[in-house]
């Protein structure tokens, strides 16, 4: 009996110790997965392990061994150096899975009720931009919603770049969308494309690198001598020609503040302004206000 007993000790005792060394494995793995996303961002963002060591309070010892998976960050420190690397909130769940913790940031779908108000203070605000263009885009460029102002941009746009999810960056460049009508093509794909590269620097979304991919085939600069703005220019204007003559407009782009949901953060709002005054008179007059 009592033979029986001990081995019915010892047998659960070595179940323990093969589940200890079971989590002991994972927890190592997650380290050092998660040392490795925290080496590549800190290199992505051009950063040594002094400069960053400094920003975190911690000792530059202690950040170099968990970026070699030898030492597990707390969970505060990983989303101090989250923080400090404007790590996109995405990225910071996979950071946090990746060390073995829970995802603490949210991804709400845009028809969940918890997100209306947010997505009627979008539509309001490009509402009340008419009668010039406005829409939000989410993170790969595709637009959310739209005021659907000056229909007259699109004439002679290919049906399929106008099935949802319209996406900016194709009918923009693609030569069956806007980029023909596009009387500063050179100039404007150059903006286009900037703005994309530095968003996939920063988010490193592999979607996004695909779009950049095509995005590049589907412009290249003319032979002509380099470009620049014109010297009276505040900002590289969308100069297209349309049958109610050639429009000029100049883009502001904005995004929610803190955002701790990974739906918000990704959506941006963009809004087209006259950039001349015929450009604004022709607007104007053809909508009626």
């Amino acid at each position: 009996m009592i033979f029986e007993i001990y081995s019915l000790y010892y047998f659960q005792d070595e179940q323990l110790s093969a589940q200890s060394q079971e989590s002991q494995i994972e927890m190592l793995q997650a380290t050092v997965s998660f040392g490795k996303h925290l080496c590549e961002w800190r290199h992505r963002r051009r950063l040594s392990q002094l400069a960053l060591a400094l920003r975190v309070n911690v000792s530059v010892r202690h950040l170099g061994f968990v970026e070699l998976g030898r030492a597990a960050p707390s969970r505060g420190l990983l989303l101090r150096l989250a923080e400090e690397l404007d790590i996109p909130l995405r990225e910071r769940n996979v950071w946090l899975v990746a060390a073995g913790f829970a995802p603490v940031f949210h991804e709400t779908p845009l028809h969940d009720a918890s997100i209306q108000p947010l997505l009627s203070a979008i539509g309001s605000t490009i509402e009340a931009h008419k009668p010039f263009p406005a829409f939000a885009i989410d993170r790969q460029w595709n637009v959310v919603v739209s005021n659907a102002a000056l229909q007259e941009l699109y004439e002679g746009v290919s049906a399929d770049l106008l099935e949802p999810p319209v996406n900016v960056m194709r009918l923009s460049l693609r030569p069956d969308g806007l980029a023909p009508r596009i009387l500063n093509l050179d100039d404007w794909a150059d903006h286009l494309l900037t703005r994309l590269r530095r968003e996939v620097e920063l988010t490193a979304d592999p979607r996004l690198c695909e779009l950049l991919k095509e995005a590049e085939t589907l412009h290249r600069p003319s032979k002509k001598a380099a470009h620049s703005p014109h010297t009276s220019a505040l900002a590289i204007p969308l100069r297209i020609q349309t049958r109610l003559g050639p429009l000029s407009f100049f883009s502001t782009v904005t995004i929610f503040g803190t955002p701790v949901d990974v739906t918000i953060s990704e959506i941006a709002l963009e809004m087209l302004y006259p950039a001349d005054h015929e450009t604004d008179l022709i607007v104007r007059t053809t909508s009626g206000k």
